[in-house]
C-alpha cells in the first residue's frame, strides 16, 4: 500500500464529494480573481487588515493576563502596532493595497536572491530548476516594482487568483484519485 492509498483510505467517501465541490469553487474563484484583480486585491487588503485587528486583540488579551510590567508593556506596544496597521488597511484599502504591492515586490526580489544562493549550494541535479525559479521570481519582482503603482491594479489579485486555481486543481486531482482508489478497493 503506497502513501496516497493510505491517505485516501482515511477520507470518508462523502467527504470526497465536498472536496471536489470545494476544488471547483476554488478554481472558479481563482478565475474570477484573475478577471477582476483590483477587486480581489482590495479584498485581500481588507482580509489582512482584519487579521491584524484580531491579532491586536490577542496581544492586548495576553498583555492583560501578563503579570510583569515588561511583558504588559511590550505586548501592549505590539498590539498597538497591529491595531494601527490593521486599522490603516481597513480605513484606507487603496493605500494599503499600494503598500502591500510594493512589499510583495520586495519579498519576491529577496526570495529570488535566496533561490540563487540555494541553487549554488545544491548539487548539479537540482541546480537548474532552482536557478530558473530564481530568475522567474526576480523578473516578476522587477515587473511589479518597475510598473508600481500601476502594478497595484493587477499584481496581488492576479497572483492570488493563480494560487487559488492551482490549489483547486491539485485538490481536485487528489480527490478524484482518492475516489478512483476507493472504488477500486470495493
Amino acid at each position: 500500500m503506497n502513501d496516497a492509498t493510505t491517505a485516501c483510505s482515511s477520507i470518508p467517501h462523502k467527504a470526497l464529494g465536498w472536496s471536489i465541490a470545494l476544488s471547483i469553487f476554488l478554481i472558479v474563484a481563482g478565475l474570477i480573481a484573475i478577471l477582476l484583480p483590483p477587486i480581489m486585491g482590495l479584498g485581500v487588503t481588507l482580509y489582512i487588515g482584519w487579521l491584524l485587528i484580531f491579532s491586536a486583540i490577542a496581544h492586548f488579551a495576553f498583555a492583560w493576563k501578563s503579570h510583569t510590567a515588561g511583558a504588559v508593556l511590550w505586548e501592549a506596544l505590539v498590539g498597538l502596532v497591529y491595531l494601527f496597521a490593521g486599522g490603516y488597511l481597513i480605513l484606507h484599502p487603496l493605500a494599503g493595497l499600494l503598500s502591500l504591492t510594493l512589499l510583495l515586490a520586495i519579498y519576491l526580489l529577496v526570495e529570488g536572491i535566496f533561490e540563487f544562493v540555494l541553487a549554488f549550494r545544491l548539487t548539479r541535479n537540482g541546480r537548474f530548476w532552482m536557478i530558473l525559479e530564481g530568475v522567474v521570481t526576480i523578473v516578476l519582482a522587477v515587473m511589479i516594482w518597475r510598473t508600481w503603482p500601476f502594478s497595484t491594479i493587477w499584481a496581488i489579485g492576479t497572483l492570488v487568483g493563480i494560487s487559488m486555481i492551482f490549489s483547486g486543481f491539485s485538490r481536485l486531482m487528489f480527490a478524484l484519485a482518492c475516489r478512483r482508489s476507493q472504488a477500486a478497493a470495493v
